[in-house]
């Protein structure tokens, strides 16, 4: 990866729907060339893809909760059988298997506080081989992915 593709993906980063044109001018390229640069960035895995960042307020998630989880069996069946379970809950917008303590950062969002309580009761603590798990609420986002 040379430093026009590194200039490319600075500029796809800042804004991933950047027509072509555009994008070309901004890295001192023509069209043709940088699109053929896009593309190859696409096939070798460097680009994994495209998406929208949506205001949580439109969906209802405005309320943020980092969730510390440590298991109490590290066999590959509980391991794995608690990720595809917290995989599958809509809430759960991120999750990292950690070294150390806790064994789990997840990222939760939910409408309000009334809403966790009821998604931590009904979904989260009934999952099996859950030790402990620690709650910590989201005062202010002062940089997120995008």
């Amino acid at each position: 990866m040379d430093k026009i593709d590194r200039a490319i993906i600075a500029e796809l980063l800042r804004d991933g729907r950047i027509s072509n044109v555009d994008l070309a001018d901004k890295v001192n390229l023509t069209p043709g060339p940088c699109l053929r640069r896009v593309q190859r960035l696409e096939e070798s895995g460097t680009i994994l893809g495209y998406r929208a960042v949506v205001d949580p307020a439109a969906l209802g998630r405005t309320f943020e909760v980092i969730l510390d989880v440590d298991l109490n069996a590290f066999d590959r069946h509980s391991v794995y059988g608690f990720e595809d379970a917290m995989a599958n809950f809509d809430e759960v917008t991120e999750i990292h298997r950690m070294f150390g303590s806790p064994d789990y950062f997840i990222r939760i969002a939910v409408n309000d506080l009334a809403a966790y309580e009821e998604f931590l009761s009904e979904h989260i603590l009934t999952l099996p081989g859950i030790q402990k798990v620690a709650s910590r609420f989201t005062m202010k986002t002062v940089k997120s992915p995008t």
